[in-house]
């Protein structure tokens, strides 16, 4: 995957024991330029989730269960926390944590374990038997090679050439 910002790898250091300590797991800390300032933006996730069988049956799909309290509670402690490190990040930024969504970000390893059987798109950061941008069935991960299926071919991509990645959800 790409590498997180040193910024970003200090938030992070922050905000993970704070995510733990209210039951939900830091999935991606992402600091962006924006006009009108920084955004410091933290998505997290409940360590188990709901997931139920698509009508067309057998692929699971992706339910988050974060609430609006988690994502609340999150944000007041982080905010405390940063402030206490002022310097941290540099600059004003609008600091918001939320819910992956439908459609959530698979960052670390463990994500590609955790998400195997789901449909995911995965975009390399450079080409990869002429190709950067993979959609298919997430197989797993091993030893540091994702395995997806896309269309009749299993496919294999380094974990370090992945530039961002996904889950899929089909409306």
């Amino acid at each position: 995957m790409a590498t997180a910002s040193k910024s970003e790898t200090l938030v992070e250091d922050l905000a993970a024991p704070l995510c733990d300590a209210h039951g939900v797991e830091l999935v991606e800390i992402r600091l962006l330029r924006e006009k009108g300032g920084g955004v410091l933006r933290v998505t997290i996730d409940r360590k188990s989730m709901g997931e139920e069988e698509t009508p067309e049956g057998n692929r699971p799909v992706y339910r988050s269960a974060v609430t609006l309290d988690d994502c609340t509670n999150v944000s007041r402690d982080l905010s405390d926390a940063l402030d206490m490190h002022e310097g941290l990040i540099g600059g004003q930024y609008r600091l918001e944590v939320s819910s992956p969504g439908l459609e959530r970000p698979l960052v670390r390893e463990t994500d590609f374990q955790r998400f195997s059987g789901y449909e995911v798109k995965v975009k390399t950061l450079a080409p990869i038997e002429g190709r950067r941008n993979f959609q298919g069935e997430l197989l797993g991960i091993a030893e540091g090679v994702i395995r997806m299926q896309v269309e009749d071919i299993t496919c294999e991509l380094p974990f370090g050439d992945v530039h961002r990645a996904h889950l899929v959800h089909r409306f």
